[in-house]
């Protein structure tokens, strides 16, 4: 082994290997290209919990360095900060607050690795590191050059040896991340084989955040490895197979010449042989770089979906790093054969040219994310839709909140897969099941006892002394009646259609005009106490609000802005509590939650419950507002390094509000089927809406610093709301937005142009 010092002496040569490689990516994607523009670096650090390594899109597979285990900083699994790698794993969720996965660890060594992690850590540069679309690469302190590229459900390595030395891997099947509840102890089970000398199976069930987890494998090696080594809680096993709760192994070469080692892993929920035939199918041969270029073809056709000129280089990394972002979840999650584990813990059969998802970060991403694909993506939209309705029926626990590969984590207040649903029901997309979709929907609205709904549903709000999180499970439920509304209304039944839009407007329960906020009301009827707006509660039991205050949730109203408004007394008063949330003290309290984050007042970028408030402006007649705050986000909240997101990236639902926002509009409320417009970043923007319709938003200014809509035409003839619905675009079309350096306060300011809400 080479030591630190002589590896750092020689990275000279190194640089110069980056630099080529560099190059060589650059030479093959023009100015045009979308993959010259993707970093998947951004959000690595700080809180962004992303992951670099490679994956297609929606991929199952996600092939990614691991450089820790402990702590809320490696739900991910990578944290940019650090120098060390423990071991190169082939499942993680993108930027999540919550920890799991980690599935499958394999680490290339020059010496004898050492079970415990610390010692198996092997050091590297991010100056020897290279990441793109479909490929990472980095050279360890060890002198081993590991290269990582993927299929969708099959991971690929490149290992490349110093010649003098022999090598080996360390296979870890312990390996996970280690936050909150989750220890080595949390795996239930796991089985290793090494079945020849190319070849090692085997599978672990887990609990960690999603309980009873399964995962299978098959890993095959370019060359035969001369001698392995099982382990089971650090003693080495006898034969060729084992069974325990912490088992590891290691494979040996006799010679690590120059030419390279690869390895080929496909995984499977059902079974080992459903890994075999993901294998098979996906990667039969051994070319690195078909499998490499394969993958960046298919990233390149995804992220093409979008085109906009103008805008400067940072702005492009930004957008197109975002949209691949958005692209890193759901994951595929069935074989090849159509099977898929259930969240009934039973395994089924898909229909032809049907899929199975997994990874719904559904509190986060049906705000902005699920929108997104119904303009870039319809053709996933089905697929997304229908797997959420048979995800419903199967379930024993009903209507999907957070499902992780076949489990429910139950994460997070609400039910949002509603909103996802219903969506798409009122943009009318073909090829969905929605009669399918209403036994667990409306069982779930109307009887269900979950989490406080029978205490919501007598009451019309959630005593606090009775459940926890109460405020922000009453304005969430508001909105899931909305949603599970337009269910019924989609399928004809009017009546609960009728009811539950009534029922949605049971926020105003909570509200105190006294305070002037969404406040903790106990069962009696009398408000709890004591109270201040940035506080998430004082119960000694739970909070209050989830990952949110009495400013974020007050303003939590996305269906109904004109209710809002009047609860708040009218118009100038909702500007005026807008106003006031962007100004406040950011001061958070001693017990606030870590998620509360990209402040400006106490309006927090960094999580979901914020993302709508800069565009409810337009609601209250001061639509300048919107355009001049949401340009500041744009600018203030993002940027092109790896701690250049403000807070979890959630599955892509941060920046999926920046690609929105950047095209110029955003959806407050998803299931109404508006759009409210903000300020375009852009010069031009043209979306592929499929079938060869294409949607083109243009910004006419006289400088990049003109920020304020000034007139919209739509297909040559004037817009004069600032609004637009999913049907009015559907077909394709041109906006043209005129843009001035000052407000102009009279256009769109006017009520009757307000989209419609629950409350017109």
């Amino acid at each position: 082994m080479i030591s630190r010092r002589e590896f750092v002496v020689g990275t000279a040569s190194t640089i110069a290997l980056r630099k080529a490689m560099m190059l060589q990516a650059a030479d093959a994607t023009s100015v045009d290209d979308p993959l010259r523009y993707v970093k998947p670096m951004i959000g690595t650090g700080g809180d962004g919990h992303c992951v670099p390594g490679a994956t297609v899109p929606f991929g199952a597979v996600q092939l990614s360095p691991d450089t820790g285990r402990v702590g809320w900083a490696y739900c991910g699994g990578y944290d940019y900060k650090d120098s060390s790698i423990v071991g190169f794993s082939h499942t993680h969720i993108s930027g999540t607050g919550v920890g799991d996965m980690l599935d499958v660890s394999l680490m290339p060594s020059i010496i004898n690795p050492a079970l415990d992690d610390e010692e198996g850590r092997v050091g590297f540069s991010h100056v020897d590191e290279f990441a793109e679309a479909g490929y990472y690469s980095v050279k360890l302190w060890s002198g081993v050059r590991a290269e990582l590229t993927a299929t969708e459900r099959v991971g690929v390595h490149r290992y490349t040896f110093p010649t003098s030395d022999h090598a080996h891997f360390f296979l870890d099947m312990a390996d996970m991340p280690e936050s909150s509840k989750a220890t080595r102890a949390s795996i239930v089970s796991s089985e290793l084989e090494i079945v020849d000398d190319h070849t090692i199976t085997g599978g672990r069930e887990t609990e960690v955040w999603a309980n009873d987890r399964s995962i299978f494998f098959v890993m095959q090696f370019s060359r035969p490895f001369s001698k392995t080594e099982i382990f089971s809680g650090g003693v080495q096993t006898a034969g060729k197979s084992a069974t325990g709760r912490n088992l590891s192994a290691r494979i040996f070469f006799d010679t690590a010449s120059s030419s390279p080692i690869l390895v080929k892993t496909g995984i499977s929920g059902v079974s080992i042989d459903g890994a075999w035939k993901n294998l098979r199918a996906e990667a039969p041969g051994w070319d690195f770089d078909a499998v490499r270029n394969n993958a960046a073809a298919a990233w390149r056709t995804m992220l093409s979906r979008i085109k906009v000129t103008g805008g400067t280089e940072k702005q492009k990394q930004i957008f197109y790093t975002g949209l691949y972002h958005t692209m890193a979840a759901p994951t595929l999650f069935d074989d090849v054969d159509g099977q898929y584990a259930g969240m009934d813990s039973k395994i089924h059969k898909l229909a032809a040219g049907q899929h199975n998802y997994s990874t719904f970060s559904l509190w986060d991403t049906y705000r902005a994310t699920h929108p997104l694909y119904t303009l870039v993506l319809p053709e996933r939209v089905p697929e997304f839709v229908n797997c959420l309705i048979r995800m419903s029926n199967e379930s024993p626990l009903g209507p999907p909140v957070w499902p992780l590969q076949g489990k429910e984590t139950s994460c997070m207040t609400g039910y949002h897969s509603a909103v996802v649903i219903a969506e798409a029901a009122t943009k009318n997309f073909p090829g969905i099941d929605f009669q399918a979709a209403w036994t667990p929907y409306s069982k779930r609205a109307m009887e269900d006892d979950y989490q406080g709904l029978a205490l919501y549903r007598s009451k019309g709000y959630i005593p606090c002394d009775r459940e926890g999180e109460s405020c922000s499970k009453t304005t969430d439920y508001c909105y899931d009646d909305w949603a599970v509304a337009h269910i019924a209304k989609y399928l004809g039944h009017d009546e609960v259609y009728r009811s539950l839009v009534q029922r949605a407007g049971n926020y105003t329960n909570l509200y105190d005009p006294s305070v002037g906020f969404i406040r903790p009301r106990l069962d009696s009827g009398e408000w709890s106490t004591p109270f201040a707006p940035n506080e998430m509660g004082h119960s000694d039991q739970w909070r209050d609000y989830t990952e949110s205050n009495p400013w974020q949730t007050t303003l939590a109203v996305p269906h109904d802005p004109a209710g809002l408004a009047k609860m708040l007394g009218g118009r100038k008063a909702l500007e005026a509590k807008l106003d006031g949330i962007f100004n406040a003290d950011p001061t958070q309290p001693a017990n606030g939650s870590p998620d509360i984050a990209g402040l400006v007042g106490q309006y927090a970028h960094g999580n979901e419950p914020s993302h709508h408030i800069a565009y409810l402006y337009v609601y209250a007649g001061a639509p300048h507002k919107t355009q001049e705050r949401v340009v500041s986000l744009l600018d203030t909240m993002y940027d092109n390094k790896p701690n250049g997101l403000a807070g979890n990236e959630d599955c892509g639902q941060m920046s999926a509000w920046y690609i929105m926002s950047a095209l110029g509009f955003y959806a407050v409320d998803p299931v109404s089927g508006n759009y409210v417009f903000g300020s375009p970043l852009f010069d031009q923007a043209t979306i592929n809406l499929g079938g060869g319709r294409m949607l083109t938003l243009e910004a006419k200014r006289k400088s990049p610093s003109d920020k304020y809509i000034h007139a919209i035409d739509w297909n040559g003839k004037p817009h004069n709301r600032l609004w637009f619905s999913h049907a009015d675009i559907v077909g394709g079309g041109t906006f043209v937005l005129t843009m001035g350096a000052e407000p102009k306060r009279d256009f769109g300011s006017a009520e009757p142009t307000l989209p419609p809400s629950r409350s017109s």
